[in-house]
């Protein structure tokens, strides 16, 4: 029997009203909230929360000497058109070398890495 259960998953950042914004273009569902704690409910999905911390640093990628601590893997249909619209939204692309496989990691707009992967 599990102890807990997962409420959310909770990114760290200097604008949360924003960062929710871009994950609910990216993902869909509702902002809601607003200030220091904003919560995006995802259909059919986990929920997430974004939380202001002031000091934010954005982790590094790839940085072997440094830890990126987490990435978020979305799966997409097609890679391609989800790339684009990623970047029209702020997204930086993050490993632009290798176009042949899968995945393509980027950064959202406060630097957090997440992947793109294709079905």
């Amino acid at each position: 029997m599990a102890l807990a259960k997962l409420g959310a998953i909770v990114l760290d950042c200097p604008d949360p009203g924003a960062l929710a914004g871009f994950y609910a273009e990216v993902l869909g569902g509702t902002v809601e909230g607003e200030g220091r704690w904003v919560d995006l409910s995802v259909p059919g999905g986990q929920s997430m929360a974004f939380q202001a911390a002031p000091g934010h640093v954005a982790p590094k990628w790839p940085a072997p000497d440094d830890s990126q601590q987490f990435h978020l893997d979305l799966t997409v249909e097609d890679l391609d058109a989800a790339e684009k619209g990623v970047l029209a939204l702020g997204a930086k692309a993050l490993d632009t070398e290798d176009r042949s496989r899968n995945w393509r990691v980027y950064a959202d707009p406060a630097g957090h890495p997440f992947c793109l992967c294709a079905c």
